[in-house]
């Protein structure tokens, strides 16, 4: 069976013997294409740790003080994927802003 051989994604390398001189794969991959190893759940799946992240940071200031600029805002990695686990999901934002600072409205 796969053992500890697991892998992340799509790894051909991560095969094992399969009947009638075929291979299994071991990889998270396998889930899709449907030709993982009988023992691919309990050893990979199982033993899979998801990544966690932490709250979003405060946005920053917009990046224009007048006009049209940008902010964003961030969070960590609390926990890192593991095994298989699922990935991280985008840890950085962006949106966009309307620099409004007392210079501007001094200046117009």
């Amino acid at each position: 069976g796969c053992g500890r051989r697991c892998c992340p994604g799509r790894n051909n390398e991560c095969w094992a013997p399969g009947g009638g001189g075929s291979r299994c794969y071991c990889d998270t991959y396998c889930e899709r294409t449907r030709d993982c190893c009988a023992d691919q759940r309990a050893a990979c799946r199982q033993a899979a740790l998801d990544c966690v992240v932490g709250p979003w940071g405060p946005w920053s200031g917009c990046t224009s003080a007048c006009g049209v600029g940008s902010q964003a805002r961030g969070r960590h990695v609390a926990v890192p994927p593991r095994h298989g686990g699922q990935p991280c999901p985008d840890l950085k934002q962006r949106r966009g802003c309307l620099g409004d600072q007392l210079l501007c409205r001094t200046a117009k």
